[in-house]
C-alpha cells in the first residue's frame, strides 16, 4: 500500500485519481488561515492531503491562542468533496486515521450537488483544481477528470460557488498554472472577489514561475501581497521552501 508520511499524519496514496503532489502541499502550507476561521471547504480533495494540512494548521493556531477546541467538535468543520468515488473513499479513510478525525468530512459529490445539499457558508474555500484546459486528455479516464477542466470542475465553477458561500471575511485560495493568472483574476472580479495575495512559484532561480497560489476576498485590495518562492537553488531546497513546508515534510 502506498503511504506518504508527513510529520503529523500519513496519507494512503493508492486509489485516488490524483496523488500527493507539490502543488497541493504548497497550497496547504501557504494559504491564509485566520484564528477566527471555523468552516472550511476543500474542492477536489483527492487524497485529502490539503484538508488535513488545514486541520493541522487550525489546531496549531488554536493552541497558540489558548483555544484548543479541535477535540470539542463541531467547533471546527472541514468539508472535502470529490466527484471520484475512490478518491473520496480514500480521503475519508485518511481523515479517520488522522489526529483530527472529528473535524474532517469527506463527500463523494460534484460541486453542484454539494451546493444543492448544503446552505452553509465558509471562512475558507480552497482547491487544487483541474487546469489543463487546452491539452490532450490523459488516457486514464479518472486521471483525465482530475486534470482537465473540460471534464467538469474549473476555477470558474469554484468562484461562482464562492461568491455565494463565503462569509463576509472569507477567502478562496487556488493553486494554478502561472499563465492562468490574468483570466483567473478577471473572472474573480466579475464575481465580486478581489486578489489580496499571490505567491509565484518557480522550480529554480533561472526559470519563470510556473505556478501561482492566488487568494481572493470580498474586500478590495489596492496593493495585493506579491511574492516569489523558489523551490531549489544549486540542487538544494531553498531556505524559503524548507521554512514554508517545515511543519509538514519530514525532510524540511
Amino acid at each position: 500500500m502506498g503511504v506518504f508520511r508527513f510529520k503529523q499524519f500519513d496519507v494512503v496514496n493508492e486509489r485516488s485519481a490524483m496523488k500527493v503532489n507539490t502543488d497541493g502541499v504548497l497550497l496547504g502550507a501557504a494559504m491564509t488561515i485566520m484564528p477566527e476561521d471555523r468552516r472550511f471547504l476543500d474542492i477536489g480533495t483527492g487524497t485529502g492531503t490539503i484538508a488535513m494540512m488545514a486541520a493541522q494548521r487550525v489546531r496549531e493556531i488554536l493552541c497558540q491562542a489558548g483555544d484548543d477546541n479541535m477535540r470539542g467538535e463541531p467547533a471546527v468543520r472541514i468539508d472535502a468533496i470529490d466527484v471520484d468515488e475512490a478518491s473520496a473513499e480514500e480521503a475519508g479513510m485518511n481523515f479517520r486515521n488522522s489526529p483530527w478525525a472529528g473535524s474532517l468530512y469527506a463527500h463523494n459529490l460534484p460541486l453542484d450537488r454539494f451546493a444543492a445539499q448544503t446552505d452553509g457558508k465558509y471562512d475558507l474555500i480552497f482547491s487544487n483544481p483541474p487546469y489543463f484546459e487546452d491539452s490532450l486528455t490523459a488516457p486514464d479516464e479518472r486521471k483525465s477528470t482530475a486534470r482537465h477542466t473540460t471534464d467538469g470542475l474549473s476555477y470558474r465553477d469554484i468562484l461562482d460557488f464562492a461568491k455565494e458561500r463565503l462569509t463576509e471575511s472569507g477567502r478562496v485560495s487556488f493553486v494554478l498554472p502561472a499563465e492562468q493568472e490574468a483570466a483567473l483574476c478577471r473572472y474573480a472580479r466579475m464575481c465580486g472577489l478581489h486578489l489580496f495575495n499571490i505567491l509565484r512559484v518557480r522550480t529554480v532561480t533561472r526559470k519563470q514561475p510556473t505556478r501561482i497560489i492566488a487568494e481572493f476576498s470580498r474586500a478590495r485590495c489596492e496593493s495585493p501581497k506579491d511574492e516569489i518562492l523558489t523551490i531549489q537553488n544549486e540542487g538544494q531546497y531553498t531556505r524559503e521552501y524548507l521554512s514554508l513546508t517545515h511543519n509538514f515534510y519530514l525532510f524540511a
